[in-house]
């Protein structure tokens, strides 16, 4: 199975928060590089942070709510689900698609909400775009420096639709894919289980997660 190295922990966090912060952002016109999306992210994120660390610390299920208000509107999570479940998709019921990628985006926001406390707009560099981006898909490059000191790479992957603007789907934190670790992740467990059983942990860890709030996200449909 692959993991995200343990301490590429705080770079994942941070990976997230700039994630975030583009969904906090000016919608995305169907002309705008998807640098441009990036770099208008971080200020917007440290904004909507300035002045509420400690009351988000201190109330874990506003903490979901202002995470998830910033990161639903710019993560393409029904195209990140069909990515990660890949193969199983096909044979995938609508029902179980549609339940998978609510899953998929809770567990997401389990794993890593917390982090945003931690988020520091001095710790994001955002490098000099490379190319000519490809019209439906391109990848922002940055560096997040570390409570160490040490650089790590964190590159975004987007996909362009159209009028909608660029959308999130992934994050490559020093050469390991978001989609990627989860791909290999939910195959191993459906080859010794089933889709179903995937589901219901998901769910489960969810339902844990938000359990005595009412801070759990909306569900999506399946596209």
């Amino acid at each position: 199975m692959v993991q995200i190295k343990t301490r590429l922990a705080s770079a994942a966090a941070a990976a997230l928060f700039a994630v975030a912060a583009i969904g906090a952002s000016a919608p995305a016109g169907a002309n705008d590089a998807p640098i441009d999306v990036i770099n208008g992210a971080v200020d917007e994120l440290k904004a909507g942070l300035e002045g509420q660390r400690d009351a988000l610390a201190a109330d874990r299920a506003e903490l979901f709510r202002f995470v998830d208000s910033l990161l639903a509107p710019r993560f393409d999570r029904n195209y990140a689900g069909r990515l990660v479940l890949a193969r199983h998709w096909r044979d995938a019921s609508n029902d179980q698609k549609r339940r998978f990628i609510d899953g998929l985006y809770n567990s997401l926001l389990r794993r890593y909400a917390e982090g945003v406390l931690e988020f520091r707009e001095d710790r994001v560099e955002i490098l000099p775009a490379r190319g000519e981006a490809n019209e439906k898909r391109a990848t922002v490059r940055t560096l997040v420096t570390l409570d160490n000191g040490e650089q790590v790479p964190v590159n975004y992957g987007l996909v362009n639709r159209g009028e909608n603007g660029w959308k999130v789907y992934d994050v490559t934190i020093e050469g390991i894919s978001y989609v990627r670790n989860y791909r290999a992740e939910i195959d191993e467990e459906v080859k010794r289980s089933s889709l179903n059983a995937v589901i219901e942990r998901l769910e489960a860890e969810a339902a844990a997660a938000f359990e005595g709030d009412d801070a759990a996200p909306e569900t999506t449909t399946a596209q």
